[in-house]
């Protein structure tokens, strides 16, 4: 009975350890998409320099 009780708590802790990991996942997945939208500014900056006076 004691070994069904540990094993019991053992699959408990290992449960909340999965939860807890998924959702540290999704918050970084969630933190990333942000910095992905600003990628196509960047194209924007090269098209600018085409249209720039020379000195």
């Amino acid at each position: 009975m004691f070994e069904y009780e540990l094993a019991t708590l053992r699959r408990a802790d290992l449960l909340r350890e999965a939860e807890a990991y998924r959702l540290a996942q999704a918050a970084k997945k969630a933190h990333r998409v942000p910095v992905r939208s600003q990628e196509p500014e960047g194209t924007v900056r090269e098209g600018r320099s085409r249209f720039t006076r020379a000195a």
